[in-house]
């Protein structure tokens, strides 16, 4: 396999903090690698020093010399004076700027710059690759073009910083949360394109099915040292268990072999001489194994929300437009205790704006809700909350209660609520500043929690949160004892945690389904398979009920001459032999082991095979319509 990364003995420190430590890896041409770590762990640092967008204080970066190489960071660096449509398209790239002039040329009606254009297209064979870049925009629901980044909302800038680096179309790619701000139907879109792609990729996510549909290696970073695994999430997860088992048992067989070492050190002081020198270094080797601590710090969520009555949530025909537009149109509902409901649907369609009315943050137009005397919301926004930079993680906790009730008979102090969130001490009087964007996170959840809700709102709560933390907040919503209520696009959250489905379909229409999304998403395959083959004999029968004069004229004009059977016929042969010669001169070029003429020679023949299989497809396409 051609290498295109090489990382060696990386380290990096943000002010005191370790955040990793002689770090070391290899990618290979056309590798779809995840990273995976804990919160904290410096995944985002790591991705930007390997992109020489920042650096380390050891270690070396080596790419191959001829890629190219793109990122995508969390908050995606855009010039803000840019328009959209500018921004997608700056780039160097001779092809790319020849689509953007062809793409403005269209947009202002311009036919004679067309003119000159439209040659150029022909010459860079720059259709497919401009048929490619409208698609992205198109899936990614880039159409604001004029538009300033500046006049952006930040799940906006994600997404046109998303079609920015796909569009370039770079050898290696770098993703550092990719699905955040992306709904479920764009999240599939993306799954589906990065999984078909030839593009090598290195991606921080943690949507789990989207990393199981599209990695084959998985990189975990954790206080042990960085562990590769050869598969997908699910091989991982098998994987990893494995490895954490063997090296508990490794431990505790240094440690029982430790406590007879440590009495031959006790008892034969004398013998200390050269000849047992080896056994002295083994035995310091061996108590540093046994040391290591095998009880894994983990978050355990056991907070039990206020006691619920028997009058939850009632809302009748509720109804919400902005500008004319309408998100949500008669809809009624009343909630009982110990549902979990998820609400998805695509971007803007009125989801966020359900839960602001809910929470009476937002009036209805018309209709009524009705809350519960004994209702308290836990509401986990989208925006999440603006902490002060300059405040302490402790004070944070400290300014909304100085003890926490956990419901349970228990009571913890803000110092120990934070312990049991996972800030150590020494994170508890850092300041905010200092955390990442997944601890932020955390802290914003914990000082939702703080109040004992009995009913939850979390409006994607999945984003920046590491597949640790993630893992645990299901098993604890799994558990929740009141009303539960999710905006996610984590289709593996939302299947973990929700039994009910609220589907936000558009103009205003929200259909109730009982059972998780991916039962929803078959279900709705079902139907329009079903609309589809409705459809497909109802033209059937058009198709049979035409006049015998029609139809006999119809049947003269489809029948094929035998030089044009034999001209068809002749085509199919050519076609299953240039694909299979298409995939031998493909699976030589991705070898590594042809010389440079051999290398140019399957490359220029590869272009003639593609070029005279577009011919002939559309040669057979020809004939078989007649």
């Amino acid at each position: 396999m051609i290498s295109y990364l090489q990382v060696d003995n990386l380290s990096k420190r943000f002010g005191e903090q370790l955040l990793f430590e002689n770090i070391s890896f290899g990618i290979g041409k056309g590798q779809k690698v995840a990273l995976i770590a804990k919160n904290g762990m410096g995944k985002s640092t790591l991705l930007r020093i390997i992109a020489g967008k920042d650096t380390s204080e050891t270690g070396s970066v080596i790419f191959r010399n001829d890629i190219s190489v793109g990122i995508l960071e969390q908050d995606p660096i855009l010039n803000p004076e840019n328009t959209v449509f500018e921004e997608v398209f700056n780039s160097d790239t001779p092809i790319l700027k020849l689509i953007a002039s062809y793409e403005k040329a269209i947009r202002q009606n311009d036919n004679q710059t067309l003119e000159k254009l439209i040659p150029e297209m022909d010459s860079y064979a720059a259709w497919d690759y401009d048929s490619t870049v409208k698609q992205i925009l198109s899936e990614l629901k880039i159409d604001t073009y004029d538009k300033k980044i500046d006049k952006l909302s930040g799940g906006q800038k994600k997404r046109v910083g998303l079609a920015k680096v796909l569009i370039s179309n770079p050898d290696f790619l770098i993703l550092d949360e990719p699905t955040n701000h992306l709904d479920i139907e764009m999240t599939e879109w993306l799954e589906d394109y990065l999984s078909k792609s030839t593009t090598t990729l290195l991606m921080v996510t943690h949507d789990r099915y989207f990393l199981d549909r599209v990695c084959n290696q998985i990189i975990e970073i954790d206080e042990f040292g960085l562990f590769t695994y050869t598969g997908n999430y699910a091989y991982y997860l098998e994987k990893r268990e494995e490895r954490i088992a063997n090296h508990h048992a490794a431990i505790d067989k240094a440690r029982n072999l430790l406590r007879t070492e440590q009495e031959w050190m006790r008892r034969m002081p004398q013998a200390r001489g050269h000849k047992a020198q080896y056994r002295i270094d083994n035995f310091y080797k061996l108590k540093e194994t046994a040391s290591q601590n095998i009880n894994e710090k983990k978050l355990e969520l056991d907070i039990q929300g206020k006691r619920l009555g028997k009058k939850i949530l009632e809302l009748d025909h509720v109804s919400k437009s902005f500008d004319g537009h309408c998100l949500l149109r008669d809809f009624s509902y009343k909630f009982v205790r110990g549902e979990k409901i998820g609400i998805v649907g695509k971007n803007g369609v009125g989801k966020s704006t359900f839960l602001n009315i809910i929470t009476q943050h937002l009036q209805p137009d018309s209709g009524s809700i009705s809350i519960g005397e004994t209702v308290v919301y836990g509401y986990y926004k989208q925006s999440g909350i603006t902490f002060n930079e300059n405040d302490r993680v402790i004070d944070i906790v400290k300014n909304i209660s100085e003890r926490i009730e956990l419901g349970n008979g228990k009571i913890m102090s803000a110092s120990q609520f934070l312990e049991y969130f996972l800030f150590t001490d020494k994170q508890q009087y850092s300041l905010v500043e200092k955390l990442s964007g997944g601890e932020r996170r955390r802290l914003y959840l914990l000082t939702v929690l703080m109040s004992n809700p009995n009913f939850l709102i979390l409006d994607e709560p999945t984003n920046d949160l590491d597949i640790i933390t993630l893992n645990v907040l299901e098993e604890y919503l799994r558990s929740f004892k009141g009303c539960l209520l999710i905006v996610s696009h984590d289709r593996f959250f939302t299947d973990k945690v929700v039994d009910r489905i609220f589907a936000f379909e558009g103009d205003g229409i929200v259909k109730d389904f009982p059972g998780n999304y991916t039962l929803y998403k078959n279900k709705k395959e079902e139907e329009k398979e079903r609309l589809e083959k409705i459809e497909k004999e109802k033209k059937q029968q058009e198709k049979t009920v035409i006049p015998p004069a029609e139809s006999n004229k119809n049947e003269r004009k489809r029948k094929l001459s035998f030089k044009e059977r034999q001209e068809m016929q002749q085509i199919e042969t050519d076609l299953e032999q240039l694909n299979a010669e298409k995939a031998s001169l493909e699976e030589a070029l991705s070898s590594g082991l042809l010389k440079p003429e051999e290398l140019l020679k399957k490359s220029e023949r590869i272009a003639e095979i593609i070029t005279i299989l577009d011919e002939k497809e559309m040669r057979w396409l020809e004939l078989s319509e007649i």
